[in-house]
């Protein structure tokens, strides 16, 4: 029997996305986020929780970030919903203290991030203070995660980032993730071009991972399926062996494999073309994971120049907040988007 598929992008959705100017702005979102939780099955006391944490969000943008900043809702594989506060503003000077009870720099009691760490099933904060490095982001992102039930642990930390073009509902970006028990595979794929067309050219591919015997034979199952659509595709294709803690990447086309461990950022570029048009023979390569070690695969949406220096830290954040930063810091507009951020445990 096939192994079920751990999960699929097209189940990472972002529903909601606003700047956040003054505390009117807030009443849409609230609205919203009723609405989606409500849709999702959440009981009225989680819904009620998830609306105080937003207006912790409000009030933290108005006052901290001067409103330079957005505040999103994001459904995720497993009717998970999450909010997420990213802003342009100063940053935290001291992270892990702004989270203790009392503590405020606005002459506030000081109880938002206190609070939102309890009434939330995840949290987590990752903030810049400003820089002379040109181009680097600084500010606040702050991230709120609610489960509809209690979950055993997992022996995977999953982040994941999808966003389309102009939001567009067709997106050619897809990230599969396959488990069997022995062996963690993933499949990152970007369409040519955007739009419906790309969206079915990556589609339809999670049978592949658990059919194929080798990550070569993943790579060249899915090569010959792109043949037969209108569009190709780039991709990398991985497969980590948790028992060796090895880690195996492949792939073709403007892609991007991102290793994080000890403070480095290993970058891995692939062989050039187009799997289901023309392209040069992918070559695997391995590479020893530490505990600890994150991979972070990502699609030409996302610009490249990030390493340890331009994010200090953030690689040791849980991998959902890893592919939030990336994905709103690093995007480029004019594209669709995907991250997919996968640490084991």
């Amino acid at each position: 029997m096939t192994a079920p598929t751990l999960l699929d992008s097209s189940a990472c959705k972002l529903l909601f996305a606003d700047a956040i100017g003054n505390e009117s702005a807030g009443i849409l979102l609230r609205s919203r986020l009723q609405s989606v939780a409500r849709r999702l099955g959440f009981a009225d006391a989680r819904r009620e929780n998830m609306v105080l944490v937003a207006s912790e969000m409000v009030t933290n943008l108005i006052k901290h970030a001067h409103g330079r900043g957005v505040l999103q809702i994001w459904q995720q594989p497993g009717n998970v919903l999450d909010l997420l506060s990213f802003d342009y503003g100063p940053g935290v000077e001291n992270p892990s203290l702004a989270q203790a009870d009392g503590f405020s720099t606005a002459g506030t009691l000081g109880k938002g991030l206190g609070s939102m760490q309890r009434l939330a099933d995840r949290f987590g904060l990752f903030s810049q203070r400003p820089s002379r490095e040109e181009g680097r982001w600084h500010g606040t992102a702050v991230w709120c995660r609610f489960e509809p039930g209690s979950r055993p642990p997992a022996r995977y930390e999953v982040g994941l980032f999808v966003r389309s073009l102009a939001d567009d509902r067709h997106n050619g970006d897809h990230i599969y993730l396959h488990e069997d028990g022995e062996r963690l595979r993933l499949l990152h794929l970007d369409g040519l071009g955007h739009g419906a067309e790309a969206a079915y050219a990556t589609s339809h591919l999670a049978r592949q991972l658990a059919e194929a015997e080798s990550l070569p034979a993943l790579v060249d199952r899915v090569d010959r399926q792109l043949r037969s659509t209108t569009r190709g595709a780039v991709a990398i294709a991985c497969e980590l062996l948790p028992r060796q803690r090895r880690l195996t990447l492949m792939g073709v086309g403007d892609m991007a494999g991102h290793v994080c461990r000890d403070g480095t950022v290993d970058r891995y570029a692939f062989a050039p073309g187009v799997l289901g048009r023309e392209h040069k023979t992918p070559r695997p390569v391995e590479v020893a994971l530490e505990p600890g070690a994150v991979l972070v695969s990502t699609s030409d949406g996302i610009r490249r120049g990030w390493d340890e220096k331009t994010f200090p830290g953030l690689c040791r954040q849980h991998p959902q907040l890893v592919a939030y930063v990336l994905g709103n810091s690093m995007a480029r507009l004019t594209d669709d988007q995907s991250v997919c951020v996968l640490r084991y445990n």
